[in-house]
């Protein structure tokens, strides 16, 4: 992925967030917590992981529809478009 390096920073500290939100919540389970406190932390490492897509997404547009990757890609369809956010829904 090319782009922005403050959104790019910004993505990576997004999932690092993730990433040690997720290790907790298996810390969690492992240490037999509540059911309510579990599926909190679960949705607040759901919510991180969905904003670093969208964030992924919005950095990104502009080299989808153009195609101007490191790889030299055929730029994205509409329909390639939408499938790619909704994978995000």
């Amino acid at each position: 992925m090319v782009g922005d390096e403050d959104a790019i920073a910004q993505i990576l500290n997004r999932l690092r967030r993730a990433h040690g939100q997720l290790a907790g919540v298996i810390s969690m389970i492992e240490d037999g917590r509540d059911c309510k406190d579990v599926v909190t932390q679960l949705a607040a490492v759901s919510k991180a992981l969905d904003r670093a897509g969208f964030k992924i997404v919005a950095t990104g547009l502009r080299e989808c529809l153009t195609g101007a990757t490191e790889h030299g890609g055929a730029p994205m369809t509409q329909d390639e478009l939408e499938k790619l956010f909704l994978a995000l829904a």
